[in-house]
Formats: C-alpha cells, structure tokens, sequence
C-alpha cells in the first residue's frame, strides 16, 4: 500500500460512527450485517448510515454486497490488512523479533 492508498483509509476513520461502524463489522465476522442493523445499532439515521458506509467502501476497508433488497455490509479484511501492514511496514528496523505475529515482511524479489 502506499501513502496515497493509506490516506483516505486514515480519512475515513477520523470520524466517531465509521470507526464504530468498522469495528461492529468487524467484530461481526465475514457475514456482516445489513445497512440497517448498523444504523439501528448505532443510532444514525439512515440516509447519515448510508454516507458512512459509502466512505468507508470507497476507502477499501468494507465491501457491499445486494441480498434481495437488503445491503449487506462487511469488513474487507485484506484492506484492514494493508493499512496495518503499511502502518507496521518499518516497524523496529523490521526485526522479526520486536515486530511480533503483526507484521508481514515481504521479501524481495
């Protein structure tokens, strides 16, 4: 990932009910929930639920998916992942070690 991936990311969770938003999918797994659970479980108005979802779809870290006439929201984990990765890239000189199971280092090739 680089920095010009990495910023919209960071963007769209320096806002209280999107960071809420991706930590409740998370937590809700690879199933995800609909749009309106969400909104319902966070006390947002829809058409607000609806902006923060697009935000953070746009920025890589949910993906939406149609069932019937719902909109199921889930965790990008692989996006998650990157922005993790991209924040830990440098992390103590790369020392396995120090870095613990949260860094990946990628070899070169």
């Amino acid at each position: 990932m680089e920095i010009e991936d990495a910023i919209p990311a960071f963007a769209a969770l320096a806002q209280n009910a999107r960071l809420s938003t991706l930590k409740m999918l998370i937590k809700a797994g690879p199933g995800g929930a609909a749009a309106g659970e969400i909104a319902a479980a966070l006390g947002q108005p829809a058409p607000t639920m609806s902006f923060h979802l697009k935000e953070l779809e746009r920025s890589g870290l949910i993906n939406a998916r149609k069932d019937g006439r719902r909109v199921i929201y889930a965790a990008d984990y692989g996006g998650i992942r990157e922005l993790i990765d991209f924040l830990l890239a440098d992390c103590c000189g790369g020392d396995r070690r120090l870095c613990g199971p949260y860094v990946v280092i990628k070899e070169s090739t």
